[in-house]
């Protein structure tokens, strides 16, 4: 379906401010609820209840100051947060938050894109913006920053593979790269999670890998590598990776939401509804995972890539390709 350049530029408008607002209230549901969990309140103080802090922290960061180290390589200081960022925004192009709606007499299609390799572009960016940490750290001249930025490109091709092989049955299941017929291909059945019980736990803990969380937030372990890949940076491009991690965390919940739990299917309530709901469920348990578990030593993190994850990320994609040779679940 072709839409109106206006309409294109519009949706792209409203993602870009939704997703900015969910990272600066997914940061201060994260610091609540941290506090919870270590039975304290966390931020309550700036505006009703706290809720004004995503705020405070935004004009805190604006008036810091930029700088770049003397041994930096400057264009690739600068360049490397943008690179993290443009990775992250542009990967909500193909996610699916609906079907087609009308808004005064114009049908809107609420996605981006409706790609035929809606999986591999994602799985492209994710690569993109790996290469904005490994650059910052290189750039950075500083030794703290350099391991850092190994240590990510060492857990991206550890997790990567595990990750890609889980999503693979998906993909078997649907006959389908496109994000939007796997949604549709649930809609007629049940949801992927009942028949990849073993994908779908083998995709999240890949994703959190992927994403640098607790307890595999090796790349910036604070105390090893005082900060890890961002250790020289502050200010604004500071802020520019906190986004990038946490719009990363947004998309692969609900990267996991649309391949596993059914997208934006659901009865009753609308369909952005419901796709909300399951990617608050997914962040949720982000959450919980750094409340809880300590981080794992590096040898470990490499160990449990390779010799515990990929082995069973292949057995679940020979039997996914057994069940579907034999017809099932047709």
């Amino acid at each position: 379906m072709d839409e109106p350049f206006l309409v294109i530029l519009l949706k792209a408008a409203v993602v870009v401010f939704v997703l900015i607002t969910a990272f600066a209230y997914t940061l201060l549901w994260e610091r609540k609820l941290i506090g919870r969990f270590q039975a304290r309140y966390g931020p309550n103080r700036t505006g009703p209840v706290g809720y004004l802090q995503p705020l405070a922290d935004v004009v805190k960061l604006i008036f810091k100051e930029d700088f770049v180290p003397r041994g930096a390589n400057r264009l690739l200081f600068q360049l490397a947060p943008l690179i993290s960022v443009f990775a992250a925004v542009a990967a909500v192009a193909v996610i699916p938050f609906g079907e087609t709606i009308e808004v005064f007499g114009q049908s809107v299609s609420l996605y981006g894109a409706d790609l035929n390799i809606g999986v591999l572009f994602l799985f492209a960016l994710s690569g993109l913006g790996f290469y904005g940490l490994i650059l910052g750290g290189w750039a950075s001249g500083n030794k703290y920053s350099l391991l850092g930025s190994a240590r990510t490109a060492a857990q991206l091709v550890s997790y990567e593979v595990a990750m890609g092989l889980s999503v693979i049955g998906v993909v078997m299941m649907a006959q389908s790269l496109s994000l939007v017929d796997i949604v549709r291909a649930q809609q007629d059945a049940v949801w992927y999670v009942l028949f990849q019980p073993l994908g779908f736990l083998i995709f999240l803990i890949a994703a959190v890998a992927e994403t640098n969380r607790a307890p595999f937030d090796l790349p910036e372990a604070e105390s090893e590598l005082v900060a890890g890949y961002h250790t020289e940076y502050g200010g604004l491009k500071f802020a520019m990776f906190f986004l990038a991690e946490y719009v990363n965390m947004i998309i692969v919940s609900a990267l996991g939401a649309t391949l596993f739990l059914g997208g934006y299917a659901g009865p009753v309530l609308p369909g952005v509804v419901w796709l909300g709901i399951k990617i608050a469920a997914l962040l949720f348990l982000f959450i919980w995972l750094r409340a809880t578990l300590p981080r794992l030593r590096y040898d470990r993190l490499m160990q449990f890539g390779w010799k515990v994850l990929l082995p069973l990320a292949t057995l679940n994609l020979v039997i996914t390709a057994i069940v579907v040779a034999l017809g099932f679940p047709n």
